[in-house]
């Protein structure tokens, strides 16, 4: 009896060691995806800010856990699925759906440009857009859905990266690979962003605080200003005044840098997914470029030649995304309404 325990010990032991060194190897291949998706999550940290401008303080944060909470969804029980079950059953389709996904965001970027450089063009063609496509039922819902939309792409892009790292691997060491990427992005970013929409709100509370040391210890308000406080609060109200002013100012930037993101991202998609059709020259091109610049400038070529592959493929994506919006508006919206169009018809008819 008690050698037959110490054998099923032993085996429990042996069992325990295998599941720890299979956790550690699950770990450091999504530390190693994690890292290879960085450009990404980068891109997907501008992005999401500038759904979150023009609200009420109050709902900054509710929006953002929307939008963290679609973003996860993404992940987790769509995408982790799909990404597992496209790779066993049908690989060659996960390049035409990422290319797909990079025209949306091609389109959702020069929507954007369109509408800051012709804001009447633009208005009316999101309404000719809002009128076909049904939309959500209020400013915070439609802000919330085109947020999630983009996420999708930003984390099908991501879910692509990582299952590539993995790709070698078994299938349950590649599920919980994207599992603990996918989990562990979404709280990278959208804690960030959390952070970031409500720092002027930090900024406020410091600029309004006579007694910062006092009620870091749990004092409050209560009594004098000691001599500690009296010392530290012109500098914490000097900060916060400060972020308080610069928050509208780096929004603005957020914004700027997030609708670049998505033409250069969705062009760098579009651009990688036309060279395994046989049209690479394109991305040799623009490599070329990136290397010549990268070469004139040898201090920081790293960096040149990133920023020189970025900006052609956001003017790339621009360019796409400039094609795609009469394409929309002339065509896609016409034929959404026929099609709605003739649906009570049809059932008139029918009946």
């Amino acid at each position: 009896m008690s050698i037959g325990l110490i054998a099923l010990l032993d085996d429990i032991a042996s069992l325990a060691k295998v599941a720890a060194a299979s956790l550690d190897d699950v770990g450091a291949q999504a530390a190693k995806a994690g890292a290879k998706a960085a450009g990404v999550v980068i891109d997907d940290a501008a992005v999401t800010p500038r759904y979150v401008v023009g609200f009420a303080a109050s709902r900054e944060l509710p929006i953002v856990g929307k939008i963290a909470l679609g973003s996860l969804k993404n992940k987790l029980i769509y995408l982790l699925p799909a990404a597992l079950l496209l790779s066993f059953a049908a690989p060659w389709a996960i390049t035409p759906l990422l290319m797909m996904g990079g025209a949306y965001l091609c389109y959702e970027g020069s929507e954007k440009a369109f509408e800051a450089l012709f804001p009447h063009g633009a208005h009316r063609h999101e309404a000719a857009v809002g009128e076909a496509v049904q939309g959500a039922k209020s400013v915070e819902d439609e802000k919330v859905s085109s947020a999630i939309k983009t996420d999708f792409i930003l984390s099908a892009e991501i879910m692509a990266i990582t299952l590539g790292t993995v790709s070698e691997a078994s299938s349950w060491t590649q599920g919980l690979v994207l599992a603990v990427v996918g989990t562990g992005i979404t709280a990278l970013v959208y804690g960030g962003v959390a952070l970031i929409v409500k720092a002027d709100d930090v900024g406020l509370a410091l600029a309004r605080n006579d007694r910062p040391i006092s009620r870091l210890i749990g004092r409050g308000a209560q009594g004098e200003p000691t001599g500690a406080d009296r010392a530290l609060a012109p500098l914490t109200r000097g900060f916060g005044q400060g972020l308080v002013r610069a928050m509208p100012s780096l929004l603005r930037v957020l914004g700027i840098v997030g609708t670049a993101a998505m033409v250069w991202v969705g062009g760098g998609i579009i651009l990688h997914g036309l060279e395994g059709y046989g049209f690479a020259w394109l991305s040799h091109a623009i490599h070329g470029i990136a290397a010549g610049a990268a070469h004139a400038a040898p201090v920081i070529g790293g960096f040149v030649e990133w920023l020189v592959t970025a900006a052609a493929s956001g003017l790339f994506g621009l360019a796409l995304g400039a094609v795609l919006i009469p394409l929309l508006h002339y065509v896609a919206v016409p034929l959404a309404r026929a099609v709605r169009g003739a649906g009570p018809k049809a059932e008139k008819h029918t009946a």
